[in-house]
């Protein structure tokens, strides 16, 4: 799939964000808008082996969305990647759907861990990749981590474990948008600079200025990795990107769009 392909996936995702968060009338679509670059990415050019005929083939590559809450761009993928149809969003985050508030992998297809306990997700991906590297696998493991999720500190235990064991199969994206649910992340709980944090730890850098750029993005994941290291992928993203309304307003974190909001969003986001 080509450049302008993969951005025409990544507006209709945004659309679908907002229709199933409308719909629903819960979710979270601002850390969902900011993140869907980067699941573009992976889904459509990045991870071996994805194949919806062959969801469990043992040699793919496995993705961890470790901000369970931003499951909405990720459904949104797993739909143009064809693991479900289009109609299953009628039925998000509701009991006997398929499409939970957070990802479960005994009811979604293409799911790889069941996530939303913030700071858990990681800490799966860190034994995917332990676990790969056990049975001599070359299977790469990724994750999706937010900048409010990294308050927990699961998140720097996994990231000393990653590092203590060399796994340079292991490559997590930092969604830095800079908000969490009750203000920035600067009222809330200082992160500093997490690059640095992570590199700390041990891990290989690779920073992405604009983070919904999708150049930029797969730029960065194609970056090689550096050998006995995991690898930090750091994107600076917006809040709410896409929805002139959602843009950089914490109020978005865990808000659904009304039937006008999601009209007027659905038209800025027009191809």
């Amino acid at each position: 799939m080509d450049i302008q392909a993969m951005k025409d996936v990544c507006r209709q995702v945004r659309r679908d964000i907002i229709v199933m968060t409308n719909k629903a009338g819960a979710g979270h679509p601002g850390g969902s808008l900011s993140c869907t670059e980067a699941l573009v990415a992976l889904y459509f050019d990045v991870m071996r082996g994805i194949d919806p005929e062959d969801d469990k083939n043992p040699n793919r590559d496995r993705f961890v969305l470790s901000k369970g809450h931003a499951a909405p761009a990720l459904y949104g993928t797993l739909c143009e990647r064809g693991y479900f149809g289009r109609e299953e969003f009628d039925h998000f985050r509701q009991l006997h759907g398929i499409l939970q508030g957070h990802p479960d992998v005994k009811k979604c297809p293409g799911v790889d861990a069941s996530t939303g306990s913030l700071g858990q997700g990681i800490s799966i991906a860190v034994g995917m990749a332990l676990g790969a590297k056990h049975i001599g696998s070359d299977v790469h493991v990724y994750t999706i981590i937010g900048d409010g999720e990294s308050d927990e500190g699961l998140v720097w235990e996994a990231s000393m474990a990653a590092a203590h064991y060399k796994l340079d199969n292991l490559t997590v994206i930092f969604d830095h948008n800079g908000m969490q649910i009750d203000g920035t992340n600067d009222q809330v709980m200082s992160l500093g600079d997490p690059a640095e944090k992570f590199r700390a730890f041990g891990y290989d850098i690779v920073e992405v200025q604009d983070g919904n750029d999708l150049e930029q993005v797969l730029a960065a994941l194609h970056t090689p990795a550096c050998p006995g290291k995991p690898r930090l992928i750091h994107l600076h993203t917006l809040k709410g990107k896409g929805v002139s309304y959602m843009e950089g307003q914490v109020g978005w974190h865990g808000k659904a769009p009304n039937d006008e909001q999601t009209a007027q969003a659905l038209k800025e986001l027009e191809g």
